[in-house]
């Protein structure tokens, strides 16, 4: 069997992330998938960017999210540069404030 690159298996695991149709889905899912400190570790980046979007300072944010300089930092540029944060939590910003909204059931 041929060795497939993981360029090649990231599409799968997009689509299968796009799959998931309820929070308990994405739960269980997410605890197969990752360590619980992988699961802690992407929720600390999340609320950290959601911090610096309503424009919080990195001290504010540090004070308010248990995350290290370098990692608030990373996060900083991708919600100045980058368009992943800035797509899914202003969209999340203009509609309501129910946190499964997005979650088909």
């Amino acid at each position: 069997m041929e060795k497939r690159s993981s360029d090649a298996l990231i599409p799968a695991l997009y689509e299968t992330i796009l799959s998931l149709r309820t929070t308990e889905d994405c739960k269980a899912f997410f605890e197969d998938l990752c360590t619980y400190k992988e699961i802690e570790q992407m929720a600390e980046r999340l609320a950290a960017a959601k911090l610096l979007l309503a424009g919080k300072t990195y001290l504010q944010v540090i004070d308010e999210v248990e995350i290290s300089s370098a990692t608030l930092s990373r996060v900083s540029r991708c919600v100045q540069f980058g368009n992943g944060y800035a797509r899914v939590l202003k969209k999340d910003d203009s509609e309501s404030s129910d946190p499964n909204k997005n979650i088909r059931r």
